[in-house]
Formats: structure tokens, C-alpha cells, sequence
């Protein structure tokens, strides 16, 4: 494979792997992975594969399937909620370019933080199928290669992957004034602002990994999501907000002392919020620490 041709089918595969499995690092190992496992072939191998680029995605497909399947082990000894790894813009970075691999993933509505939450519900088999069939339309004879079944039987799968998808309620577009509102108010502290910004029914789930502190259950309730932003102000003085994009649509960015402690991404219905989710694991925030982000 030409150095052109690979950067494309590298870049390719990064973004199948980043969807099935909602984080950069692990997308890029597997991906890493694959290749490995491609030169590692003879060229005698090599050179009996018509479409070396087909071959990598069965075989990045199948380690993020094997991904999947230990994942949910580890979750379960997971310290309080998991969250998909969040996405930085890297316009809005400066000096990194295209080194980082999360410049190769390209932000569409299937990276949203709503959409790969909703991929978090499938099975393993469920996500591959419908990730690689109805996002990035690969056939189901390729994807039947991947999951060992039938192409009947992955086309079963994906159509019940199709079911979640639809079951959750479709998202509006997160504007960027409210997300603006919401930041204004944190600042202040104004719980009755924040009150009025947030749906009544409004859930906030949090993901610090057991490493950095925060709420290990999802916090309900547009008035106790309210208290407890104002109560993080009070507890983190000198804490910086930044509009940034986030998986591609308008979120917040803390940030302390120039490093990036949280993520937050939104969920928006109207004028009000009725999703956030936050990230503060420090491992899932190391994209965000590839640069300096501009004020």
C-alpha cells in the first residue's frame, strides 16, 4: 500500500473504529493493531489479497468486536458512569495540525455525544453491524466477514440496532446562544437563570473514571442540576469556561491553570437543556491536552 493510499485507508478506518467504540486511544490501537498484523503477513499473503483495504476493515472490525465484548466487563467495575471519549475541533487549536488522530475523525451526527450514547445501549454485534452498514454503508456480505454470521443475520442485527436509534428521541441542533446562556450563568452563579435554561426533567451525567472527583450518578432535575453547577463554582474559583465545539456541535470547556480539566457536550430541545453529559476523566481529556487552546 502507497504512503497516499494508506494515509486514506488509516484515516478511514480510525473513524469506523472511533464509532464502535466511542474512544480515540482505543480506536487508534486498534487500528495500529491491524496494520500491525497486515505487514506482518509474507508478501506471498499479501500479494493474494485483491483488496488489502476490505481485509483491514474486517480485521479492525473484529478487534473492536473483541473490544466491545471485554468492554462491558470492564464497565461494570467502571467508578460511577461511562461516557463516549469527547472530540476537540482542531481549528480551534493551534499548532497541532493533522498529527493528532483526532483530526482524522470527521464530526458528523454520527459522533455526537447523543448518537454514540445510544450506539453504548446495542450489543457488541448489534453496533458493529449498524455502524458499518448504516453509517459508513458497507454491504452485509463484508459485514457478515467481520461478525461470523450470515449476511440474513446482520442485516437482522442492524435492523434491530435501527429500533434503538429510532426509539430515542431524534435531538434538536445545540445552539450555540443557549449553550452561550448556560455558560454566562454558570459564571454568576445564578441558579435561577440556570433553572430557566434547563428542562424540568433535565439529566446531567458526569464520567470522572474514579480518578477525579464527581457525582457517580446521574443528577435529575433541571433545580438540582442548577444547585450543583453553582455549588462546582463556588468549589473551583478560577475555573475558566470556553465555548468550544464539542463532537462537532457548540459545548463548554473548563479549563484551570491553561490545562483542560472537563468537557461538557448538550443535549438541547428548543431554548432549554435537557441533556449534559460531562467528561473529567483526565485519560478521556487527552486530546484536549495536544495544545494550547487559543482564549
Amino acid at each position: 500500500m502507497g504512503a497516499v493510499e494508506d494515509r486514506a485507508e488509516r484515516r478511514q478506518l480510525l473513524n469506523v473504529a472511533y464509532r464502535l467504540l466511542g474512544s480515540v486511544t482505543e480506536a487508534e490501537d486498534a487500528v495500529q493493531d491491524a496494520y500491525t498484523r497486515w505487514y506482518g503477513l509474507t508478501d506471498g499473503r499479501r500479494a493474494e489479497i485483491l483488496s488489502p483495504g476490505a481485509w483491514l476493515t474486517t480485521v479492525t472490525g473484529r478487534i473492536c468486536l473483541d473490544l466491545l465484548g471485554s468492554a462491558r466487563a470492564r464497565r461494570e467495575r467502571y467508578v460511577g458512569a461511562w461516557l463516549p471519549e469527547p472530540l476537540p475541533d482542531r481549528a480551534e487549536w493551534d499548532g497541532t495540525g493533522d498529527a493528532d488522530p483526532a483530526d482524522l475523525i470527521v464530526r458528523d451526527e454520527s459522533v455526537t455525544m447523543a448518537f454514540l450514547v445510544v450506539l453504548e445501549s446495542m450489543t457488541p454485534a448489534e453496533r458493529v453491524a449498524f455502524v458499518l452498514h448504516d453509517v459508513f454503508r458497507y454491504p452485509f456480505a463484508e459485514i457478515a466477514e467481520v461478525l461470523g454470521r450470515t449476511p440474513a443475520a446482520c442485516k437482522q442485527l442492524a435492523a434491530s440496532a435501527r429500533r434503538r436509534v429510532s426509539a430515542a428521541r431524534a435531538p434538536a441542533p445545540v445552539r450555540a446562544d443557549v449553550v452561550r446562556r448556560v455558560k454566562e450563568a454558570w459564571e454568576s452563579k445564578d441558579i435561577a437563570a440556570l433553572v430557566g435554561l434547563l428542562d424540568p426533567a433535565a439529566v446531567m451525567t458526569a464520567d470522572g473514571g474514579g480518578m477525579v472527583g464527581t457525582v457517580l450518578r446521574p443528577v435529575e432535575g433541571g433545580p438540582r442540576i442548577a444547585q450543583y453547577m453553582a455549588a462546582i463554582a463556588d468549589r473551583a474559583p478560577g475555573l475558566e469556561l470556553l465555548e468550544r465545539s464539542v463532537n462537532g456541535l457548540p459545548g463548554l470547556v473548563a479549563r484551570r491553570d491553561g490545562a483542560v480539566v472537563t468537557v461538557a457536550a448538550f443535549e438541547i430541545d428548543g431554548d432549554r437543556v435537557t441533556r449534559i453529559w460531562v467528561v473529567r476523566n483526565p485519560e478521556k481529556l487527552r486530546p484536549w491536552s495536544a495544545g494550547r487552546q487559543p482564549s
